[in-house]
């Protein structure tokens, strides 16, 4: 069992604290999800700070999503911080949790420039499309129920079309970067699942991880992190992110130095 790092410590605390705030707030009537979550661009509720903030938040729904989250955090960010010095851990930290909303959210363009596209080949106007996405997330569903016979592939259209409305949160976008520098320094450390306890080296079972994610991201299914609707390609550009910084320093003096 490792000791608790200081920077790691102070994250969790700061999770915990927003995810309480979330619930107890939300039952005054203030929605923190709508203000700090990780909104799609073109979305009324988007705010600049977003890619940040969204890394403390977490779903209200299970409090399985931030246990799991923070248990990781502490495995294996402590690992790194002892490694690495506060600063350099928190750098890499921050850097993978706000690329993970970057490239969920260029899926998130893709996704919804796809609904746009399908609706058009449909025959909707410009104009009717605005309108639709301008509408609630009740109300997107309602319309595309009520003319579902006339869209090409509804089911894509919808599948699509809720990136707009639906919010990313978690730190999971920021953990699969700390897995991947994990796994990349610890390659034989062994690792086990909670529910298979088989030891499989973290060489095999962090890219085992990411493979699940993606077959995930591209035909739809579960992810061992996060709740509700899972953001695969944030999970997937953390641990991108995560890579390309693992590979600057091993490039740089930043390998060899502590920050602290």
């Amino acid at each position: 069992m490792m000791r608790i790092t200081d920077t790691v410590k102070h994250l969790i605390i700061i999770n915990v604290i927003l995810w309480l705030a979330t619930m107890i707030l939300l039952e005054r009537g203030i929605d923190l999800v709508s203000l700090l979550a990780l909104h799609f661009p073109e979305n009324p509720n988007f705010r600049f700070w977003q890619p940040v903030t969204s890394m403390f938040m977490h779903s209200t729904e299970s409090p399985a999503h931030i246990l799991f989250n923070m248990i990781s955090l502490w495995m294996f960010g402590s690992a790194l911080e002892m490694r690495w010095g506060k600063i350099k851990f928190l750098s890499f930290y921050m850097i993978t949790g706000v690329g993970a909303g970057l490239i969920h959210t260029l899926v998130n363009y893709y996704e919804f420039h796809t609904a746009q596209n399908l609706l058009l080949e449909s025959g909707f106007s410009i104009a009717q499309i605005n309108e639709l996405f301008q509408s609630s997330y009740e109300g997107f569903y309602n319309i595309l129920n009520s003319n579902a016979s006339k869209i090409i592939d509804a089911q894509a259209v919808y599948n699509n079309g809720i990136s707009y409305y639906v919010p990313a949160l978690g730190a999971s976008g920021a953990l699969y970067g700390v897995l991947v520098a994990f796994g990349m320094m610890y390659p034989n450390t062994e690792l086990m699942l909670l529910f298979l306890p088989i030891p499989i080296k973290a060489k095999y079972f962090i890219p085992g991880l990411l493979l699940l994610d993606f077959i995930g991201g591209v035909a739809g299914g579960f992810s061992l992190f996060g709740a509700g609707k899972i953001a695969h390609f944030a999970h997937l550009g953390g641990a991108l992110f995560g890579f390309l910084l693992m590979w600057y320093f091993t490039k740089t003096q930043f390998n060899k130095n502590r920050w602290d």
